[in-house]
């Protein structure tokens, strides 16, 4: 090659941009996810189609700092195998920007390590597992749900003031969910600890839990930590009715929905029924003249084939698509991993649209779990009433 050349290709390659990131250009951002679309836990998937329709609507708008977002949103089955398998195909041949809102916590633990080796960002899972909250070990990763033992905590604080002397029962599943839950009861109890007179656990092959039922009345507790899932909560809530026990009956969010439990087990037998939320539900009265919510179902109707906007997969997936656009804006053009997760890891007191009031998302780089408040209800026979003042859990 002549000298002249030679400068000139040295030239060319020193004038040359640095090589910009995996799934980000100038015109497109490249997002991915995994989501039950298929399988045992496949009505979760509606989550992922109004993410979908999230970001087309917001692409019909001209995107994020003129960037269009490209989103895959690839079926698991609820199977950590297959996610392991549709997640690598997101990394290594799609080569997304990040990660955003994949369901479950077995299928995310399947790909806890490996998304985090590989440095892509794995952010607001939907999933509130203790072990996302691990920016040491795991800084690539947060999750977009209370953390099960933060509400613990949140249900104690409440049974201790509303009922000091209590005789407390507590009812879990035999999981790391029901671990996680009754040590954070534990915990917000503390030196109150011994107000548990009985403890007893199931297994999610049981057919019934009718036998743990009848032996926490048994017990003479006046108050019942009831830690189930949505089949064994209905299953608990008619059994104390059958039985005329009328204890203070604290239910945990996953088992709130009035629609999958609070109906099974009969509006009337779940009269009185004590829970924290974190999010509006659309069709309460009290939120019809809210701009978000009115907002939110303009949007179901236009963009989401008018999908039912009370499904908690709906609103989940509305907050989690909007909370992605706010962070993505938050970096600004010159986006980066690295700028992203500094973005996330210092969110301050930010209130989701369908989030209730007082109930917002705070995080720092060495805590990882978004939520810190919830809001105390009661089921009044047809909606969730708030009692009182949100109730921190003062981890933050």
């Amino acid at each position: 090659m002549r000298k002249s050349a030679y400068l000139a290709a040295i030239g060319l390659i020193a004038a040359a941009p640095a090589l910009a990131e995996p799934g980000i250009t100038d015109k497109e951002i490249k997002i991915g996810q995994t989501m039950p679309y298929s399988g045992p836990a496949s009505a979760y998937g509606a989550a992922g189609r109004t993410e979908t329709a999230y970001y087309n609507r917001l692409n019909s708008k001209g995107g994020i700092h003129g960037r269009k977002v490209n989103f895959l949103t690839y079926d698991d089955a609820y199977s950590p195998p297959k996610t392991v398998e549709q997640t690598r195909k997101l990394v290594e041949q799609d080569e997304i920007f990040a990660n955003f809102g994949s369901l479950g916590t077995a299928t995310n633990t399947a790909i806890h390590k490996y998304i985090n080796g590989k440095k892509v960002p794995h952010l607001f899972l939907s999933t509130g597992a203790d072990k996302w909250n691990d920016p040491k070990r795991f800084p690539y990763t947060m999750a977009l749900y209370p953390s099960y033992t933060m509400e613990g905590r949140v249900a104690a604080k409440y049974i201790l003031k509303e009922k000091p002397g209590a005789k407390i029962a507590v009812l879990s599943q035999n999981d790391d969910a029901g671990r996680d839950y009754v040590r954070g009861f534990k915990e917000g109890l503390g030196d109150k600890v011994s107000l548990i007179v009985k403890e007893v656990t199931y297994e999610v092959s049981d057919p019934t839990i009718d036998s743990q039922m009848v032996a926490l009345r048994a017990s003479g507790a006046d108050t019942l930590f009831n830690m189930t899932t949505p089949k064994f909560a209905a299953q608990s809530i008619r059994k104390a009715a059958e039985m005329g026990w009328k204890p203070l009956h604290y239910i945990v969010a996953v088992a709130s929905s009035i629609k999958t439990v609070l109906q099974p087990a009969g509006l009337e037998n779940s009269k009185g029924l004590v829970t924290a939320i974190a999010a509006k539900i659309p069709a309460d009265p009290r939120w019809a003249d809210d701009k978000a919510v009115q907002d939110y179902l303009a949007f179901m109707k236009e963009w989401n084939n008018n999908a039912d906007p009370n499904d908690g997969s709906n609103t989940t997936g509305y907050n989690s698509a909007w909370l992605t656009e706010k962070v993505l804006t938050e970096c600004g053009k010159d986006c980066t991993r690295a700028k992203l997760m500094a973005v996330v890891s210092n969110l301050k007191d930010v209130q989701l649209p369908l989030g209730l009031p007082g109930v917002t998302l705070s995080s720092s780089p060495t805590n990882f779990s978004l939520y810190n408040k919830l809001q105390i209800s009661r089921f009044d026979g047809k909606t969730w009433e708030p009692i009182g003042p949100v109730i921190a859990a003062g981890t933050n």
